[in-house]
């Protein structure tokens, strides 16, 4: 006889984030396969908890489950710090190299949808439900599949639209999780790709620079950082109800970001000595609160997974899975590398595509975050991917999906 599901609180729930965080760091620690193959700690001690959960409720014991508000918010923060940190003068940084990116991931979007309608259609399936196993649930995420799964099932009358969606972007994410440090680490070695931890010098002056910068957290820039991001999502949350009543669906932490990079870019940078409080930009606050609100939300993600919910899963959305994950490694290998360079940081920038072709732009993050830790940092693939998963795509996906659903 089954027992009663147990329901963790939010405040448990989002404890069992921070312990799960650092079960992950003392997985990579201890096992020499996860650090050489760059698997994101978050990962590591997520899947790990979500397969013994798994466990547990398939030999009869509870089923847990979790409050995720916390890690819907932790999304939010993420991003708005990413957008503060954004300057305009950083896209002429990235160059063409950005353009290019953008051109790519926009043309692999739509070879994304086209191959789940077509592969739906030839095994006998609703052409909708390919279109669930494309962009919307392997580029949006599980908040774009909840968004529109409601429209499929009034539309398509697919009752099992939510389920569909949300076990595709499971294996998306699961998917981008395990293989974009592995395709980084594969380019490194096999082009003998030059590392900036190669260099002693350089490593030591990265350290050196890591503790000087960490010196200067403290108290006032901590809270100023803080209040500025919460500022901005206030002013997001308002610009995302205008932005849906024009009749455009998008996930609130996309104004976020939004509203971010406007007013880091906007306000004065002169600042007062009589004025307490000063706008953040690119500070290490910032910077730290972005790093943990990351790693908290991918570390509550992975472990919240009802893996056993995956076992039953129909064949051919296997397949369809299977082959889009090919897909996006053909397109990372061939296109990506080497349009980005065949450069160190054009492999960093692969092991980001990895996570926001498959799972999403915090997937993304930890991958390069992942290869960076190990290999040594990228600035300019830290630089590109952001502005183009989190700023561009959701917003390319929001045009593209009706798009899709109006021809269906």
């Amino acid at each position: 006889m089954a027992m009663q599901p147990l329901q963790l609180t939010p405040l448990l729930s989002t404890t069992t984030g921070f312990l799960v965080l650092f079960i992950g760091k003392r997985l990579n620690l201890e096992i020499p396969f996860l650090r050489r193959f760059s698997i994101p700690e978050p990962v590591s001690g997520g899947l790990l908890v979500a397969v013994l959960l798994s466990l547990v409720h398939l030999i009869g014991g509870p089923e847990v489950g979790f409050n995720l508000d916390s890690r819907d918010f932790l999304l939010v923060y993420f991003f708005t710090t990413v957008g503060m940190n954004a300057r305009f003068s950083d896209l002429r940084q990235g160059g063409p190299a950005l353009f290019i990116l953008l051109g790519i991931t926009i043309g692999f979007m739509t070879i994304q949808n086209l191959i789940g309608v077509g592969m739906a259609t030839l095994m006998g399936l609703k052409p909708a439900t390919g279109l669930l196993v494309g962009t919307i649930s392997l580029i949006g995420g599980h908040g774009t599949t909840i968004a529109w799964a409601p429209t499929f099932v009034e539309r398509f009358q697919m009752e099992n639209a939510m389920e569909i969606g949300i076990a595709a972007a499971t294996f998306g994410l699961v998917l981008a999780s395990a293989s974009g440090g592995p395709i980084a680490q594969f380019l490194i070695r096999r082009f003998g790709v030059p590392c900036p931890r190669l260099s002693p010098a350089d490593a030591e002056a990265e350290l050196e620079q890591r503790e000087s910068v960490g010196s200067t957290i403290d108290m006032t820039g901590f809270l100023s950082a803080l209040l500025a991001i919460n500022l901005c999502i206030i002013s997001g949350k308002v610009l995302n109800v205008a932005i849906a009543s024009a009749g455009l669906k998008l996930p609130l932490f996309v104004p976020c970001l939004l509203v971010g990079i406007l007013l880091s870019n906007l306000l004065p940078a002169r600042q007062s000595q009589r004025v307490v409080f000063h706008w953040p930009r690119q500070s290490p606050a910032l910077d730290l609160i972005g790093e943990l609100s990351l790693g908290i939300f991918l570390a509550m993600s992975l472990m919240s997974l009802q893996l056993w919910t995956l076992v039953g899963l129909a064949l051919p959305l296997l397949v369809i899975l299977l082959v889009q994950f090919f897909f996006a490694l053909v397109i990372n290998l061939l296109l990506v590398f080497p349009l980005m360079g065949r450069t160190y940081d054009a492999a960093v920038i692969c092991a980001g595509f990895g996570g926001i072709s498959l799972g999403s732009t915090p997937t993304a993050m930890a991958n390069m975050t992942a290869v960076t830790q190990q290999y040594g940092p990228s600035t300019r693939a830290f630089l590109i991917v952001p502005l183009v998963s989190a700023f561009f795509l959701d917003l390319v996906n929001a045009l593209l999906i009706p798009a899709f659903v109006g021809r269906l």
